[in-house]
């Protein structure tokens, strides 16, 4: 027996059958010409009979793709076969895949057939598919359910009727790994021509096994998987190609030789392609390809990645064609991680501006749950700002604003170690805020110009204004970042106050005891 595990790829035809996945023959070609990048062995590129746009798509792959098996699917009907044998005639090397149901209560309400008529269809069906192309396959629908000694009746069979490749489906998810595992075993040991025909799996998620099942069953002597990129299709979709091949490769110490021919490089290529084509958005924590599958936020896991990356990662990310891990900056992120990132940004920051520039990215971490580079260059800008002693610093706002009541402001100075509260009104909430700071350092400022922009993205992105105001004959420009815009703008002006009182303490005239304070 081969250690050669076969992919089968069903992106195509189950994948597409997930509620609001439908694709254009385009978006199939696509899809098609990525899975030979992959190195897939076999594509399952539609079910002809169901539409005519299923017929067209997989007769387009069976036309343009060369190298992988073009396989169509067709239910133990000769009708079904003739339109699957047509749409494949172009194929470099064309399979039709026959189906039919084998379970109990499959055949008791669904076909309403006994289990010689059934044990008769099926012969019969890959009798009739073997005269139109040599490469059939079999499978009982719902085998996880099919009663093991008529499973083994079935297998034998359709063997001996002549197909190559015999599929044992868990249609509904319904399987436990240990005993699909006992099943295919029992295959192996009641089915005595067994070793004429590839046995493959076709896994559903059902109960969040897919993968595990397959991988069981590979174990077990299954020699080709079903699968599809991303796990989609039908209710809770199929064993995700993705996770099935990197477990093979990863755990090559418990299964040993067994491995797939597959580009692992391209994984990432196919799940985002494929998740572009149906909408169908990749969740961030899914194994293999999601997001955050090889970011850290934890401050320990980033310091021991940045140390050494196995510590807490079991896959280099290059293996799949991502270039590098995703040390993601947020709440949990430590010192170390912190360093690194600014660093590799070009910032050099010695001990007090890096105590400072800490300090205000665990503030904004604790407002936005991640903290892009460019969140990172406004922080810095900040501590290189801030290494110049600050007259005043902002401690506290508050903004009652509405369309139906006057904008109020109160807002809470530092001064040293003693702290200041005024409020105010103002024509907006911006105003109000400004009013309140004049009250408070008794420093009037005219404003001449206000600007304001997102610094990085998302709904809670940084915004930075930037204005100007004048003092006597003297323009200050103040900068200020929040992700909190009013805030943002209390900082700007507390900023531009700063240096206007720095500049006047320099030429030896303290403005701030004209004020209040």
């Amino acid at each position: 027996m081969s250690d050669k595990i076969i992919i089968f790829d069903t992106t195509l035809r189950d994948g597409e059958q997930a509620p609001g996945a439908s694709l254009n023959i385009r978006e199939k070609l696509e899809i098609a010409r990525q899975l030979v990048r992959l190195n897939v062995d076999v594509i399952e590129a539609g079910f002809p009979i169901a539409s005519p746009g299923d017929f067209e798509a997989v007769k387009a792959v069976s036309q343009e793709i060369k190298g992988p098996v073009i396989a169509g699917l067709a239910r133990s009907r000769q009708a079904d076969i003739d339109r699957a044998a047509e749409a494949l005639k172009y194929a470099e090397r064309g399979r039709i895949h026959v189906f039919l149901a084998t379970s109990k209560i499959h055949m008791q309400y669904k076909l309403k057939k006994a289990e010689d008529e059934i044990l008769h269809l099926a012969v019969e069906a890959v009798k009739y598919a073997k005269k139109q192309i040599d490469d059939i396959e079999f499978s009982p629908e719902d085998a996880s359910r099919t009663e093991l000694p008529f499973l083994a009746r079935v297998v034998e069979a359709v063997i001996d009727a002549g197909a190559r490749t015999v599929n044992i489906p868990d249609t509904v998810g319904y399987a436990i790994p240990d005993d699909f595992a006992s099943a295919i075993e029992y295959l192996y040991a009641h089915v005595p021509n067994i070793d004429k025909a590839v046995i493959s799996v076709h896994c559903h998620n059902d109960l969040g096994l897919a993968t595990a099942n397959s991988l069981a069953a590979v174990k077990a002597g299954a020699r080709q998987v079903e699968c599809t990129i991303n796990g989609i299709g039908e209710r809770a979709g199929n064993c995700s190609m993705e996770e099935f091949v990197m477990a093979l490769k990863t755990r090559k110490d418990f299964f040993g030789s067994l491995h797939t021919d597959i580009n692992t490089k391209q994984i990432l290529t196919a799940s985002k392609m494929v998740s572009h084509l149906t909408g169908f958005v990749v969740q961030p924590n899914k194994a293999i390809v999601g997001d955050n599958a090889f970011a850290h936020e934890s401050g320990i896991h980033q310091d021991g990645v940045l140390k050494e990356r196995t510590t807490y990662e079991i896959i280099d990310p290059e293996e799949i064609g991502l270039s590098e891990s995703k040390l993601v900056l947020g709440k949990h992120s430590g010192r170390h991680a912190f360093k690194d990132r600014l660093e590799q940004l070009g910032f050099s920051l010695d001990n007090e501006e890096l105590d400072q520039a800490f300090e205000r990215f665990k503030e904004l971490a604790d407002k936005k749950k991640s903290v892009f580079d460019e969140d990172l260059e406004s922080i810095v800008q900040e501590a290189f700002a801030q290494t110049v002693p600050q007259v005043y610093q902002l401690d506290y706002i508050h903004i009652s604003s509405g369309n139906r009541n006057i904008p109020t402001a109160t807002v809470r100075l530092k001064k040293e170690e003693v702290i200041f509260q005024d409020a105010a009104c103002g024509d907006g909430p911006v105003d109000a805020a400004y009013q309140a700071i004049e009250r408070i350092t008794g420093i009037k400022l005219e404003l001449v110009d206000y600007s304001l922009r997102s610094v990085s993205k998302g709904k809670d992105a940084i915004g930075e204004v930037v204005l100007k105001a004048r003092y006597g004959d003297k323009v200050v420009m103040g900068k200020g970042t929040s992700t909190d815009i009013i805030e943002a703008s209390a900082r700007a002006f507390i900023d531009a106050i700063n240096k206007l009182v720095r500049d006047s303490v320099d030429k030896g005239s303290d403005i701030t005891k004209q004020g209040n304070v």
